[in-house]
């Protein structure tokens, strides 16, 4: 197990070197600049001239865009990375590792209640689905999954924003609290503070669990199908054990190995935001300021950002790994 654990994180080590290579590439190469929009209105007025652009650019190793000049550029970045600086933001002109984990916070805790959601109604919804196979039943939860598959978040939420707030008036349009109210850090005033928050966060929720719950309940249903045709599962039946127990504990224990695998997209989803949905919903979550850097081309944010994912997918992965040996003995992990 600990050499195994030690050549996944060697593994690691030069998988996050190419996304690293990749994402700064890609980003140094987008068409938005943020110095140049920065400076354009003084640029044209003439008070400031465009020498002084590029120097502030080479400060920051962004003046030469040619295949050298963004290598050198990089390597810049990664030595800075070795020393743990993530250098500043542009747009926040704060260290980008202080913005993530500022704001960080109401991601995790929205994408967390969500994810509990999103498993207590799509596990049950799969295998009431997988065992009454082509019913009523079983279509009309395919069609829900596929239609909340299918939806776009942006689509979606304007469509709840439209009906649930806008007519209806029952929710509020977006924020995480109500403008006009104040809150002290009294007991009560606390509760209040939580209700009203929870008050806003009632649409992003639904919005998230509902464009969430179609793939994981297809995936239950297919892996209980499967699982339902394997032949200890006759021979439960063949021992008189009732429908219910052989479902729900002989079925739904090997059902829910496959499943594992899916704690490698997890971990980055419940730190890393719901750009959209966030930014849709005017939530100031970590999405959401990725959203505005990325429009104004902040590479440093973008950078440190998209890292901060790769390394929470990468540590998903290898804990997905464990726990599918854990979970299943007869899975033997590599040497």
């Amino acid at each position: 197990m600990f050499k195994y654990i030690l050549k996944r994180i060697g593994l690691s080590i030069i998988i996050l070197f190419g996304v690293s290579v990749i994402i700064y590439f890609l980003v140094r190469l987008m068409p938005t600049d943020y110095l140049t929009t920065k400076f354009s209105s003084q640029l044209q007025q003439g008070t400031i001239k465009q020498e002084d652009i590029d120097r502030i650019k080479e400060l920051y190793g962004l003046a030469d865009n040619s295949f050298k000049g963004i290598l050198t550029g990089y390597f810049n970045w990664a030595g800075n990375l070795l020393r743990g600086e993530l250098g500043d933001s542009f747009i926040y002109e704060k260290p980008v590792a202080q913005v993530i984990v500022e704001n960080m916070g109401i991601s995790f805790i929205i994408a967390f209640i969500a994810m509990i959601f999103q498993f207590a109604i799509s596990i049950p919804l799969g295998i009431s689905s997988a065992t009454h196979q082509y019913s009523f039943r079983d279509y009309t939860v395919t069609v829900l999954a596929m239609v909340g598959i299918s939806l776009p978040s942006f689509f979606f939420a304007a469509l709840l924003i439209r009906v649930f707030a806008a007519e209806l008036g029952w929710f509020p349009v977006s924020g995480l609290v109500s403008a006009q109210e104040v809150y002290t850090n009294s007991f009560s005033d606390r509760i209040r503070y939580l209700l009203d928050m929870g008050h806003h966060l009632v649409l992003p929720m639904i919005v998230l669990v509902v464009l969430s719950i179609g793939s994981l309940m297809r995936y239950t249903r297919t892996n209980t199908l499967e699982v339902l045709n394997a032949d200890y599962i006759r021979t439960a039946r063949a021992k008189g054990l009732s429908e219910k127990k052989v479902i729900y504990v002989h079925a739904f224990r090997n059902t829910m190995i496959p499943l594992v695998t899916l704690l490698a997209g997890i971990l980055p989803s419940l730190f890393g935001g719901a750009m959209i949905t966030e930014e849709v919903f005017a939530i100031d979550g970590i999405g959401r300021l990725a959203y505005k850097a990325l429009q104004a081309g902040d590479i440093p944010f973008v950078m440190g950002y998209n890292m901060f994912l790769a390394v929470l997918t990468v540590i998903g992965t290898l804990f997905s790994d464990l726990m599918y040996a854990v979970v299943d003995p007869r899975v033997k992990l590599g040497k």
